[in-house]
């Protein structure tokens, strides 16, 4: 029997490394893959350069472990679909997720096309999530499950890959712990055992964000404004609907504001580096309670805030996602117009799993939550569960 060929990607951090070792103890034939997905030396912020550390890590585990080993440039396709995506997004007032996106771009895209290109029957990562197999209607169905380890479930992540996509793949370490992993990272020797969780942006290593997008959206200094809770749109008694879809429209918007409604409390440099939810890097002193960002108006360069993280701009119970930014893993389980389905959603990673209802229209779909959830930004992914398997996702509107 021909030994199955299973291209892992090595970032150079321990998960990769313990789903490499497991693979090639489970007798497939293993292959470490490094991505180098960023050489633009003028936007750093500093002069280490973390993707050499992380490829020489990846190395000498692939040596350690007896495997080839080879580095890939995808700087160019990285920079196109990821960074230049998260400028433009940016730039218009939204706030993208780029591990979402480098999943669903990078990894299981472009990396996925060389792996096959080099004989691989699987692409594998040290995701923290499971992969499912169904047979329905006489097809074979994939499904994402969550990773064992609550604190470290990454299926958020993954939220945008197709079954497509989710067929080459394979997630070793989807049953395990993180303290499990590093332990057989220990045992086994490897160089990457205690090495810390990488913090910066997907494979672009250490880059705090603020910086990053500084590098190349230009400062504009504008006004904060501080908008009190005891506006009356915030109490208004709802208006009389005609219909469901009525009522999640209404719902679903977003309050608007003007700058006369509130009072300046402060300076910043651009209203494209804030965004909904937002605490740190305001600093305006002299509230009772830490304003948190409840908007950002990007044309007039306006940030807007609110007292406590109890501030009713903060909430909102229904949010929308429209036909084109709409995705189903369980394509087999895709609503219909008119169709609702309860679920359990997040819309951000290591947000704890809420109760919510989708409600399937002609333009989009809406998702109702039970209860109303803080900082509902456009631009994020929504992602809802059944149980523990995601069946699909959106960019939220």
């Amino acid at each position: 029997m021909n030994k199955k060929r299973v291209i892992v990607g090595l970032s150079g951090g321990v998960d990769s490394s313990v789903a490499a070792y497991l693979l090639k103890k489970q007798g497939y034939e293993v292959i470490g893959l490094f991505m180098k997905n960023w050489h633009d030396d003028s936007v750093t912020i500093s002069d280490e350069c973390p993707w050499l550390d992380d490829s020489n890590d990846a190395m000498l585990v692939a040596d350690k472990l007896g495997i080839p080993f080879q580095t890939v440039d995808l700087s160019e396709q990285y920079k196109e679909r990821i960074v230049d995506y998260m400028f433009k997004e940016y730039e218009s007032g939204r706030t993208p997720n780029p591990d979402v996106l480098c999943n669903r771009e990078i990894k299981f895209d472009v990396f996925m096309d060389i792996a096959l290109e080099l004989g691989a029957d699987y692409v594998a990562t040290g995701h923290y999530c499971r992969k499912g197999t169904l047979e329905t209607n006489g097809e074979q169905v994939h499904q994402l499950l969550a990773g064992v380890d609550n604190n470290k479930d990454q299926s958020y992540f993954l939220c945008q890959l197709s079954q497509k996509q989710l067929a080459k793949a394979l997630f070793p370490i989807g049953e395990l712990t993180k303290p499990e992993v590093r332990a057989i990272a220990k045992a086994q020797n490897l160089i990457t055992a205690e090495k810390k969780d990488s913090q910066g942006l997907c494979f672009i290593g250490k880059v705090r964000l603020p910086e990053f997008l500084q590098q190349k959206l230009k400062p504009k200094e504008g006004v904060i404004v501080e908008v009190p809770e005891d506006k009356a749109y915030y109490s208004n008694p709802l208006p009389k609907f005609h219909s469901k879809e009525n009522e999640l429209e209404f719902k679903s918007k977003k309050q608007e504001y003007s700058i006369s409604e509130g009072k300046v409390v402060g300076k910043h440099q651009g209203a494209h580096y804030f965004t909904k939810g937002q605490r740190k890097g305001l600093n305006v002193g002299g509230t009772k309670e830490p304003l948190f960002v409840i908007d950002t108006d990007v044309n007039e360069n306006v940030i807007y805030t609110g007292q406590g993280k109890s501030h009713p701009g903060l909430y909102r119970s229904v949010l929308f996602v429209t036909n084109e930014d709409l995705h189903w893993i369980r394509e087999d389980l895709e609503l219909n117009e008119g169709e609702t389905l309860a679920v359990k959603a997040r819309i951000r990673y290591r947000q704890p799993l809420e109760n919510a209802t989708l409600h399937k229209v002609s333009s989009g779909l809406y998702v109702e939550f039970a209860t109303a959830q803080s900082a509902i930004t456009e631009g994020q992914f929504v992602a809802w569960y059944s149980n523990d398997e995601l069946l699909g996702s959106g960019v939220i509107s």
